[in-house]
Formats: structure tokens, sequence, C-alpha cells
């Protein structure tokens, strides 16, 4: 799961479970397979929603 890091200066850091980059990697194949144009798949990627679950803590 994802991790919820906070640094000194107020920003917060989202650490990803190697879990968490299979998932987006898969999901971002699943969405734009047989796409080729950078266009397309930019398209395509701005109608998706990408969530990522908190590590609580």
């Amino acid at each position: 799961m994802a991790k919820i890091i906070e640094n000194s200066k107020g920003r917060r850091s989202i650490k990803l479970s190697i879990d968490d980059i299979i998932s987006i990697v898969r999901e971002y194949q699943n969405i734009t397979k047989c796409e080729t144009v950078y266009s397309e798949i930019r398209k395509k990627l701005s109608n998706a929603d990408f969530y990522l679950p908190e590590e609580i803590t």
C-alpha cells in the first residue's frame, strides 16, 4: 500500500510498494492497449481514474 511520508517543509511524498507500481502499470497497459499515438494515449488516460490505498499505521 502507498505510504504518505511527511517532510520538514510541509510537502508530503507518497512511497509506493512494488504491488502499487505493478498495479499502476497493469492498469495503464489495459487502458492504452492498441494505442500507439501519444495524443490518443493521453486522451484515454485523461478519462481514467487511478487510486492508491493509503497505508494506515
